[in-house]
């Protein structure tokens, strides 16, 4: 080998090994973002899956880019997530109107399921970080480009202005989709008791009624407009299907129906707030989400569609 062979191929080197510790340099700037990223996205896709590979795909756009001339490296990454997300959804919608399309109305976003705080008040105010999953059911509800801006400007305070070329409108347009969302989702979402220990006396209540068959006491702890929403997957038929139920003694008589599954059931926080997951032979049967306002269960969002529980992450709660 000539002296010019070597010194090309030392240049070879040099260069190879600084672009390898450009991308761990890059990797390890884009797992700083992460956690805001995945709450991006999970707040955009109800879906914890989605999310995940909503995030990667925003790693892959950055890896492909590169992080040179990005001044604000963090901005940019929500702004690619919310863009990733915004075509999801538009997909999503576009399946929802398809004639054979089932399941939408009665879908229940995936639970972010975890222990019950052990009276540390530290750990008790962490809640009031979490998305419930009465917000989430409400955010289904809107377009996606209204999700998008709600989701980015008033979760995330992304400005307008950086969020108007994602939707492909103006900044003052996409104040509007903000503004008509934000009005929605305070007109819809019910109003929620934020207090854990009076939520887990409700829900205590209701799994104390369900295990002793006490059907008046069921109505009792309810109230009269309680809704629940059951997605148990596409596949469950008969009274185990996916469902919409109005009115406590309605409620309550499908309660009554299941009430096999209050003694499997075990208090959690879901979202932020009390909830139940029930277990048989160390595998989930059900995770329920409760809102709870003035004493009594206002909304009950129940996911028991098996292959959507397996995946869920219940480490916390050694199931």
């Amino acid at each position: 080998m000539t002296t010019g062979e070597r010194d090309v191929r030392g240049t070879r080197d040099v260069r190879g090994e600084r672009d390898v510790r450009g991308q761990q340099r890059l990797a390890e700037r884009f797992e700083e973002h992460r956690g805001q990223l995945k709450a991006v996205a999970y707040r955009m896709l109800g879906s914890l899956a989605e999310a995940e590979d909503a995030v990667q795909e925003a790693w892959l756009r950055l890896d492909r880019a590169g992080g040179d001339g990005v001044a604000n490296l963090g901005a940019w990454l929500t702004t690619v997530t919310g863009r990733i997300c915004l075509d999801l959804l538009r997909s999503r919608t576009a399946r929802r109107e398809e004639p054979m399309s089932e399941g939408f109305d009665t879908f229940v976003p995936d639970p972010v399921v975890s222990a019950l705080p052990r009276t540390d008040p530290e750990q008790e105010a962490l809640h009031t970080d979490s998305v419930g999953i009465a917000l989430l059911v409400v955010l289904e509800t809107l377009e996606p480009a209204e999700r998008l801006a709600f989701v980015l400007h008033d979760m995330f305070a992304v400005p307008f202005d950086d969020i108007a070329p994602v939707v492909e409108r103006s900044p003052a347009a996409t104040r509007q989709l903000a503004s008509r969302a934000r009005r929605r989702v305070r007109e819809a979402t019910p109003a929620a008791e934020p207090d854990l220990g009076r939520q887990r006396q409700a829900v205590e209540a209701f799994l104390a009624a369900s295990r002793a068959g006490d059907f008046e006491a069921l109505v009792a702890v309810l109230h009269p407009d309680v809704v629940l929403r059951a997605d148990a997957g596409a596949l469950a038929r008969g009274v185990a299907a996916s469902k919409v139920v109005r009115g406590a003694r309605t409620v309550a008589t499908g309660a009554f129906h299941f009430r096999h599954l209050a003694g499997l059931a075990r208090v959690v926080l879901v979202n932020g707030a009390v909830g139940t997951v029930a277990v048989s032979g160390g595998q989930p049967r059900s995770v329920t989400c409760v809102t709870v306002a003035d004493g009594l269960i206002t909304g009950l969002y129940i996911l028991s569609d098996p292959e959507r529980l397996a995946r869920l992450d219940l480490s916390a709660l050694e199931v």
